[in-house]
């Protein structure tokens, strides 16, 4: 890792950032990747956002949309589900 903030904090910050954006833009890989980058510098790596985004997807808080383009975005609840 290339700095002090773990994995699991920046996939929590990338969560935010997906979460804020939700139904106005979607969010791409490399578009998390330059937020995150932008905000904590040389804190974080490429490799530390790669990994945070596969932990976001692994554990089911966001998924990939495919949509226009591939996205990351937060999961739909279905109709029924509510």
């Amino acid at each position: 890792m290339a700095g002090e903030i773990s994995v699991e904090q920046l996939a929590d910050e990338m969560y935010g950032v997906v979460a804020e954006n939700a139904g106005m833009k979607k969010m791409k890989a490399g578009d998390l990747t330059k937020a995150m980058i932008a905000k904590f510098g040389d804190q974080v790596s490429k490799q530390d956002c790669k990994s945070a985004i596969k932990l976001l997807i692994d554990s089911g808080r966001c998924v990939y949309g495919y949509y226009g383009g591939s996205s990351i975005e937060l999961p739909r609840t279905e109709g029924a589900a509510n």
